[in-house]
């Protein structure tokens, strides 16, 4: 007898296969559009560039006369996009340029660059230096290296050699017997964002609780090191390095190369030389560094002189706040410094940001507050241009329309707020009628009402605070975010939002990288989609989805997806270009386009919902996807009293099902799926494909023969080619009850 199979929108992962019936499970690059599910729709790569380092910020925005802007945070450059053009608007620490003499040098045979300044510098690895025009240099003799090879270029910071000099990376080697310059060089240093992962540290010192904080101190090493207990040359409980300035001293402390940490318990500053060195601690294991390789002390996190010997917390990533108001762009490095960007000027993608005068200079959230036009700031300094004055509780707005005054004063409308619960804030979103702030443990709302105070605040949740800065959106009046305990919403009343994929989720969550979580708005299908990293990576891997428009309070619809297709670390949705955009990084060492001696990997930026395959750098890639039902058992319907030869798929699994037909249904195919059928005798048993699947079928098979006999049956629908999709429609088998047996 021919049976249709119906299942309930979305997965359920709280549950055992067996317990799923009548539901699915899982399944990869999949949605549920009116309660069905379909394949994704594709996405094209913009532009042909690869941006440097991992994009951690994307906003759109339209000027005056309607050109459309997509800007892009990396750790390392904020981008304009427009017009399949990226162009570099990153803000310079001197714009006007600084000259130096007698800069380079370097080593026959190797790309490494030295560069002496005539006093201290402030650049730390990974950092961006641009090199001034041709006229700007001077002659370099006996190199094979000449200006060309520098001016109007620009290169990632390799290492920090001491507090004077700095390595970059060339693409090829040096042939000269080295470098030597004379005459004057100008360079240009980008404002430092941070790093592309979120990684643990080492001491009490990470705060500024009675002790100082400074980026790790990075060398190189001068002599390599054995994969042995020994030192530098294999022998010995020593480490030469290419310097050890600002290295503790006393103490046991901490360096890591490559994979590998190591302690040590001396220096010896005359030679540069770690003594007492003890290889492969904290489980790591030992390994082979050559002359040259990077070398960071997790230990120069200096609290009262004492670094402890465990991770014991988080250095936290280079990310990006971005927002506009009218045609002026504001970006601010999180924890960092504030920057405008008019968009209105003729040329500009020809011009850079610049730090807003008068703003504060560390704060760890902003957005412009509309339709009151405040520039307001989140966890900021309680003195402005006093970064040791941070509060992360404290909040600092502008005066109205006026993002260069922020001191109140009764004639302006400036003012600050610390808020109470919570150690500190985590981001603010704004909303229809008010602006969402979380702290890490509660929810806030600020609300504009005008003089004299400005804004109102109110505490409405408790036990309910953000697992990372860009892990919350506001959709019609609700905000949804997730937490370190599960998913909220706040729609005038904090509700806990049920959802069938919570323990999949949570189970598996790097919360050490928790700001990497990014949570993005798709309205073309009502869905918010939250990208979080995996419990073994520490960057973004999977992604879950709440169906916002079809979820009832009965049946709320989620879903996940682990493709590494689709692993993005910025959303924006349609609202300027139509469609939705979103970033992808890859750690990889591919080179960007446009820094010499990128090591921070690269990002691509997307248009989704066009297509149905992945086109990246003008190559065209399948987008598989599958989906699997839970497992599905018969009894014998009954009717008055005598058993019939029709099945009950909502049975109790107690006779064998025989299957020998099954009539597929799509709402729209395009290409070949694959249909397949897993069976299993107990719930315990391995999922055994029947002896004639899996079946491919096309939009004209009309029906498929098999013979599948089991206790339980779980349907599988995939596809892995190119220009392939599906919309699946109603499925039926025919199926007859056997014995028990």
């Amino acid at each position: 007898m021919l049976q249709k199979l119906g299942f309930l929108p979305g997965f359920n992962k709280q549950v055992t296969s067996t317990g799923a019936e009548s539901q699915w499970t899982g399944g990869t690059n999949v949605r549920f559009r009116y309660g069905t599910p379909e394949k994704i729709g594709g996405w094209n790569q913009l532009g042909d560039s690869k941006l440097t380092g991992a994009a951690r910020g994307l906003h759109h925005m339209v000027n005056k006369t309607g050109i459309k802007y997509a800007i892009i945070g990396t750790n390392r450059i904020l981008y304009a996009y427009s017009g399949e053009v990226f162009y570099d608007i990153h803000p310079l620490v001197n714009p006007l340029g600084t000259a130096i003499t007698s800069a380079f040098s370097t080593t026959n045979g190797s790309p490494t660059v030295t560069l002496t300044f005539g006093g201290a510098h402030t650049f730390q690895e990974g950092d961006i230096i641009l090199f001034g025009e041709a006229s700007t240099f001077s002659a370099i003799t006996n190199s094979n290296f000449t200006a060309t090879d520098f001016a109007d270029k620009k290169f990632m910071v390799t290492s920090v050699v001491s507090s004077t000099a700095i390595t970059i990376t060339m693409p090829g080697n040096e042939t000269g017997s080295g470098a030597t310059t004379s005459g004057g060089i100008t360079f240009f240093q980008y404002y430092h964002v941070g790093p592309a992962e979120q990684v643990g540290v080492f001491g009490w010192g990470i705060s500024q609780f009675g002790g100082t904080s400074t980026a790790p101190q990075t060398t190189t090493l001068n002599g390599a090191l054995s994969a042995n207990s020994a030192g530098t040359g294999g022998t010995g409980t020593n480490i030469i390095l290419t310097s050890v300035l600002n290295f503790p001293t006393t103490g046991t402390n901490f360096i890591q190369v490559g994979t590998e940490e190591i302690s040590y318990t001396g220096v010896n500053t005359a030679t540069n030389t770690l003594t007492g060195i003890t290889r492969n601690v904290r489980g790591t294991a030992n390994a082979l560094h050559n002359t040259g390789a990077t070398v960071t002390n997790y230990s120069d996190f200096s609290g009262w002189g004492q670094s402890s010997a465990d991770t014991d917390t988080v250095a936290e990533p280079g990310l990006w706040a971005l927002d506009n108001l009218g045609s002026t762009l504001i970006a601010l490095i999180f924890n960092g410094e504030c920057f405008e960007w008019d968009s209105n000027l003729t040329n500009a993608t020809g011009t850079r940001a610049t730090i807003i005068s008068g703003a504060p200079t560390a704060s760890r959230d902003m957005l412009v507050s509309t339709p009151d036009r405040h520039l307001v700031f989140f966890g900021t300094e309680t003195t402005i241009g006093d970064k040791t004055t941070q509060d992360d509780m404290f909040i600092r707005f502008s005066s109205q329309e006026d993002i260069n005054d922020y001191q109140p004063t009764a004639t302006n409308s400036a003012g600050t707020q610390r808020l109470a619960a919570g150690s500190r804030i985590i981001g603010a979103k704004l909303g229809r009628n008010a602006i969402y702030v979380w702290s890490d443990t509660s929810l806030f709302t600020m609300r504009f009402v005008g003089t004299p105070f400005t804004f109102a605040y109110e505490q409405v949740g408790t036990n309910c605070g953000l697992i990372g800065k860009n892990a919350a959106v506001e959709v019609d009046g609700a905000a949804y975010w997730m937490s370190d305990n599960g998913f909220f919403r706040y729609t005038g009343k904090l509700e806990s939002m049920d959802c069938l994929v919570e323990d999949y989720v949570y189970d598996d969550l790097n919360t050490t990288s928790n700001q990497f979580i990014y949570c993005g708005i798709n309205n073309l299908f009502g869905e918010i989609t939250w990208f979080y990293p995996t419990a073994d990576s520490n960057v973004n891997t999977r992604s879950v989805t709440y169906s916002y428009l079809d979820s009832t309070a009965k049946r709320p619809i989620w879903f996940t997806n682990d493709s590494t297709l689709f692993t993005r670390t910025t959303w924006q949705d349609s609202a300027v270009f139509g469609l939705p955009h979103a970033t992808q990084y890859d750690a990889g060492t591919d080179t960007s386009f446009d820094v010499e001696g990128n090591t921070d990997g690269i990002s691509y930026y997307y248009e989704h919902e066009t297509g149905v395959n992945q086109i990246r750098l003008g190559v065209t890639t399948a987008i598989p996807a599958d989906i699997t039902s839970g497992d599905y058992d018969i009894t014998q319907k009954v009717v008055r009293g005598a058993a019939t030869n029709m099945a009950d798929l909502r049975g109790d699994g107690e006779n064998i099902m025989r299957v020998s037909r099954i009539i597929p249904d799509f709402i729209n195919q395009n290409g070949n799926t694959i249909i397949q059928l897993d069976l299993r005798n107990y719930p315990s048993d391995a999922a055994a494909s029947s002896s004639l699947g899996p079946f491919t079928v096309s939009s004209s098979t009309t029906k498929v023969d098999t013979r599948a006999r089991a206790r339980s049956i779980a349907l599988t629908i995939s596809n892995t080619a190119v220009d392939t999709s599906w919309k699946l429609g109603t499925f039926r088998l025919d199926i007859q009850a056997g014995g028990r047996r």
